[in-house]
């Protein structure tokens, strides 16, 4: 895909996610007193203490942290982030202006529904390079100046909103929150990696040769030999990866365990992959 076509991509998958965050929030998560973690939490948290505009709140709260991603990230960040943001600040004002009826009444209907909303808009926006939270950006500053990783900077920044949440909305409003950020951060992860349940497997064996052919035979998959080093007697070894998918495992084991029953193999997550050898008999 050319770069202008791929810019262009980018720019309408920000706008589209940042639009059905807008849905999220004005649809679910607002009429149900509900929010989520990070800034999107407190700009909520602020517009039912003081009715100020959501939309802007978001933008507001977000300048300094795309300020810093700029510095940091670079201008495509910017550009999208800044993209992102506007988009929802419209998009929620207009839903809000319309005051359409909210489509559940139900919290717990509005917290699983629009955790998925909003964890699916802010993924696209995510996904293309962009961002709707400064919370992580805010993570990736504090982790430079203090040991901890950006995960952890974010859970305890989340853990004040939602103590808040539960002096504003009440304990059990403040539950329901919790769990939204849970249902969005898990569709978030899922938007960001991608569908894609495929597993890399790392395979030690004397037999490697064999395990080879019957892998690439049998599977059709390409396989990559490593060279390493046994860290105990110092021998060279052989190290074979291949990448396959779920459904694809226990023929893997089982053609493993047909040529060699002392093979030592590692199954890890791998959340994208790409390119000819993963799906045809090329080395990786």
């Amino acid at each position: 895909m050319p770069a202008s076509q791929q810019l262009s991509f980018r720019i309408f998958t920000v706008i589209a996610g940042a639009i059905l965050a807008a849905i999220a929030i004005e649809w679910f998560l607002l009429p149900n007193s509900i929010i989520d973690g990070g800034i999107i939490g407190i700009s909520l948290i602020l517009n039912a203490i003081t009715s100020f505009n959501f939309g802007i709140l978001v933008l507001l709260l977000n300048v300094p942290f795309l300020y810093f991603g700029f510095l940091y990230l670079g201008k495509r960040f910017l550009i999208y982030s800044l993209t992102g943001n506007i988009v929802l600040a419209v998009s929620e004002a207009l839903l809000h202006h319309w005051d359409l009826e909210p489509l559940t009444t139900t919290p717990l209907l509005a917290t699983i529904f629009g955790g998925l909303l909003l964890g699916l808009g802010v993924g696209l926006v995510i996904r293309s390079g962009g961002a709707l939270d400064g919370t992580e950006v805010l993570g990736l500053l504090l982790t430079r100046k203090i040991p901890f990783t950006v995960g952890e900077c974010v859970l305890v920044f989340n853990v004040a909103v939602f103590a808040w949440a539960a002096f504003v909305y009440g304990f059990e409003n403040a539950m329901y929150s919790i769990l939204t950020y849970y249902v969005a951060a898990k569709t978030i992860d899922a938007v960001v990696e991608g569908p894609d349940q495929t597993k890399a497997v790392m395979i030690v064996s004397d037999h490697y040769e064999q395990l080879t052919e019957a892998i690439t035979a049998k599977l059709g998959k390409g396989v990559t030999r490593l060279k390493g080093q046994g860290g105990y007697q110092g021998k060279e070894k052989d190290i074979l990866y291949v990448v396959v998918g779920r459904l694809e495992i226990m023929q893997l084991k089982n053609t493993i365990y047909e040529h060699d029953r002392n093979a030592f193999f590692t199954i890890i997550d791998a959340h994208e992959s790409r390119g000819a050898a993963f799906k045809g008999k090329e080395d990786h």
